[in-house]
């Protein structure tokens, strides 16, 4: 295990879309999963909210929880839908969309919530954990398709943490030196496009520990992070722009799971 004086998150275990099954194999994962209904049938949305790359200047759409949950849940044919064939939770985010006011990049994307409908804003204290399957089919230059952020403590608007995927398939951690800013890259891995695979993004205490493909590295978070509470994100945040609708960065998850203790 690498340790390094950055940030550090952690990964533990392969589930089935909100089923929690710990330790199944991809063909298994893909076949739990229902391509008849909305995501909310496969995966337990009741504690995300989705961003869409639509709405107005700075002030995306945004579907609530209680909208997702369910088989007949919320579906977009554009932006976040199940794919037909594997049932899988696919997220599409193009170069040219709504952006928030403090990124210049669209996204289709989860936020994480609690289950009383607030949203979610924890210690870095105790032992949280975000775990996923899933494979890119297209991306145009760079892809996050998970992350820690600040929440409440402070003024930044910073992510702690980001996972990256390129066209290439390399995959790369990136961590936030401050909260002031500096964002430090580590490569974790590389999986062809197209290609399924995990990742586990853990953090407990002042650690990061991230697991991809069964491959686990840990960074250490600087105490100026201290004071911050964290969230956690899944989804396709492009990070390219461009006035083209049609280039971008589509994400297909076969498993979701955040678990917090």
């Amino acid at each position: 295990m690498r340790k390094r004086t950055l940030l550090a998150l952690a990964v533990s275990t392969v589930i089935v879309g909100g089923l929690g099954v710990a330790g199944i194999t991809n063909a298994s994962a893909a076949a739990t999963l229902d391509p008849t209904v909305a995501p909310g049938g496969n995966f337990d949305l009741p504690v995300w909210q989705l961003q869409l790359p639509t709405g107005s200047p700075g002030k995306p759409d945004t579907i609530s929880p209680a909208q997702l949950k369910g088989a007949n849940g919320y579906s977009n044919p554009t932006y976040f839908w199940t794919d037909k064939n594997d049932g899988s939770m696919t997220f599409w985010a193009p170069e040219k969309g709504v952006t928030t006011p403090n990124s210049n990049y669209a996204r289709s994307e989860f936020r994480e919530m609690n289950t009383n409908g607030s949203a979610a804003d924890w210690t870095l204290s105790g032992n949280h954990t975000l775990t996923a399957q899933l494979r890119i089919p297209s991306v145009t230059k760079n892809v996050a398709v998970g992350q820690v952020h600040l929440g409440s403590g402070g003024t930044s608007t910073k992510p702690l943490l980001e996972l990256y995927y390129r066209p290439n398939g390399d995959i790369y951690l990136g961590t936030e030196n401050s909260p002031a800013g500096g964002q430090t890259l580590h490569k974790v891995g590389n999986v062809a496009l197209g290609v399924k695979w995990t990742y586990v993004i853990n953090v407990t205490g002042n650690t990061i520990n991230l697991t991809v493909n069964g491959t686990r590295t840990s960074y250490a978070i600087p105490s100026s992070f201290n004071p911050y509470r964290q969230y956690f994100k899944a989804g396709s945040y492009n990070q390219s722009s461009s006035e083209s609708t049609s280039n971008g960065a589509k994400v297909k998850f076969y498993s979701l799971t955040v678990k917090h203790s």
